[in-house]
């Protein structure tokens, strides 16, 4: 707690050293902000593509479809037939049968408005809803080849192993950028540290000449360096939160981009990045400071 409040407070004197204007002070709030407001907009778009994932592999999961034989001469017998199967079996919740106008609906990207379905022998789909415990898939499918021959179950297993592997996948592209961002924030506030300490040569030679120790020359660049990146990254992540506020709603853009940004216990994601920038910053221009004085011997 005294180490943070020393950083806060700071040493008047010290803080000569490092001028409070100019170029490096645009540079490093300017890059902090840049990067805290890349970073929350990735956060974003991973948490969000992350949930759409895992909501559609939960409905896939609760979902299956049952495709019948399309025979026109034994159509109803085995739809009856399979209906009372489905009904039959524990963790089932329901079972209905597509109309016409929903399997016209279903093959309408592909062959148009005007398909005559009445006239065409479609296979009558039925779509089955799982309960919370589900069923076994297994099983169901037994009874089916002894009682509805030529049934065909889809539990959509092939679709929602994708779906759960990319949702994982956008969760660790979210938090590689994250991290590629923080190498950013620390390469370039190292190189704004170099040039202020170079700059500051004669000061730090004055310095030394008057006893002063090299940790009381860096904590000034440390302490300055930090509270600058930490300024940077507040002010990039309210821009961040406003551009993600002013997103069109789910409503105007369809499911594929339902709820863009944050939920829960998500929003304690951008509240994090201002201190870990600070620590970033804290890290890097300790690190350049020590490493440029040394050399200045």
């Amino acid at each position: 707690m005294r180490a943070v409040l020393d950083l806060i407070v700071g040493d008047r004197q010290a803080d000569r050293v490092v001028p409070p204007t100019g170029l490096t002070a645009r540079l490093t709030v300017f890059a902090a902000a840049v990067m805290a407001f890349l970073a929350v907009i990735a956060l974003a778009l991973s948490l969000s593509a992350g949930r759409v994932a895992d909501r559609w592999a939960q409905d896939l999961a609760q979902s299956a479809t049952l495709r019948l034989p399309a025979d026109p001469a034994l159509a109803n017998a085995l739809l009856d037939e399979a209906l009372e199967v489905l009904q039959t079996t524990p963790g089932v919740a329901s079972a209905r049968a597509l109309s016409a106008d929903e399997q016209q609906a279903l093959l309408e990207p592909w062959f148009g408005p005007d398909l005559p379905i009445d006239t065409l022998p479609v296979p009558q789909l039925i779509e089955v809803i799982a309960t919370d415990e589900g069923y076994d898939a297994a099983g169901l499918r037994a009874r089916l080849s002894g009682q509805v021959p030529g049934a065909v179950l889809d539990d959509h297993s092939a679709w929602r192993a994708p779906l759960l592997q990319a949702a994982s996948r956008v969760r660790w592209l979210g938090w590689l950028i994250v991290l590629l961002i923080g190498g950013v924030v620390a390469a370039m506030i190292s190189l704004a540290a170099q040039a202020s300490l170079n700059a500051n040569a004669q000061v730090i030679r004055v310095l030394r000449a008057v006893g002063a120790r090299d940790v009381y020359i860096a904590r000034a660049f440390v302490r300055r360096f930090t509270l600058r990146a930490g300024l940077g990254a507040t002010g990039g992540v309210l821009l961040g939160l406003i551009a993600i506020s002013l997103l069109p709603d789910s409503q105007d853009v369809g499911g594929l981009m339902t709820n863009i940004g944050f939920q829960g216990f998500g929003w304690l994601w951008p509240l994090v990045i201002p201190p870990l920038s600070a620590i970033v910053a804290f890290i890097a221009t300790r690190a350049a400071a020590f490493a440029r004085l040394r050399e200045q011997i």
